[in-house]
């Protein structure tokens, strides 16, 4: 069964940032799947109604649609007056981006909603407290290597990327940071027992991303206009599947 509880939004803890869209109303459904422990969450506009943390059992395209309906019935939404389906499109796990992107295609293909994808990066850097104004974040990409990217606050309160995000071996990222860099992410787990003591990490319940992220920088997108293609969007994985590497392997050594 998945717990549930209420989360406030991020431009509270954000001190009410400039351009802050937590007045614009507009129903926002959330997915976040890109972790073992899944949520859902339900916003309207940057105002988190509702949250749902699923278990790991439950993270599966069968199971999300159940979860979706006791999420809208807890705050009194018919599936159609769903305005905005905000999911996590990674970095992160296959398995996990599929199901999410899958449950948010559909939802929105038979409701009529706009889709938005969110930066799974960019949605652990939202959470990080008012007083830091840059970090790093990390997700695992398996064989000692991280996805990092980095982020800085912005006038309105919104950590904004750097740049592209970069997939490198995690023992020299680790030792090429300068001094008082703030880590994060679900990458933290593996990492924090190696790291040097100049560098600081957030607290681990700030380390993964969350419905409640995910929508309201979803919120902040719409609000400026952003929209995306709900037969185009693609999830962004960490590296490519065990299958395509062999099979690029075997491609190049063909044409040697």
């Amino acid at each position: 069964m998945a717990r549930q509880q209420l989360h406030p939004p991020l431009a509270a803890a954000h001190g009410s940032p400039e351009n802050s869209f937590e007045d614009r109303s507009v129903k926002i459904l959330a997915l976040e799947t890109t972790e073992k422990t899944g949520s859902l969450a339900a916003l309207d506009g940057a105002r988190v109604l509702y949250q749902m943390t699923l278990a790991p059992q439950k993270r599966t395209t069968q199971s999300l649609a159940p979860g979706i309906s006791r999420l809208l019935r807890a705050v009194g939404w018919s599936p159609r007056q769903v305005e905005l389906v905000a999911v996590a499109i990674g970095p992160g796990s296959f398995t996990g981006l599929r199901v999410g992107l899958t449950a948010a295609k559909t939802f929105a293909y038979a409701t009529g909603a706009t889709l938005l994808g969110v930066d799974t990066l960019e949605a652990v850097a939202a959470r990080a407290p008012q007083p830091v104004e840059s970090l790093w974040v990390s997700v695992d990409a398996q064989r000692n290597q991280v996805v990092a990217g980095q982020f800085r606050r912005d006038q309105a309160g919104w950590m904004r990327p750097t740049g592209p995000a970069r997939l490198v071996d995690a023992d020299q990222w680790v030792r090429e940071l300068p001094p008082k860099t703030v880590l994060s992410g679900p990458a933290m787990r593996l990492l924090r027992k190696g790291l040097p003591p100049h560098l600081r990490p957030l607290e681990p319940g700030l380390w993964a991303p969350t419905a409640a992220s995910v929508g309201q920088l979803a919120a902040r997108d719409y609000g400026e206009g952003r929209r995306d293609d709900l037969w185009s969007l693609v999830p962004v994985y960490s590296r490519p599947s065990a299958a395509e590497e062999k099979w690029r392997a075997r491609h190049r050594s063909a044409n040697r």
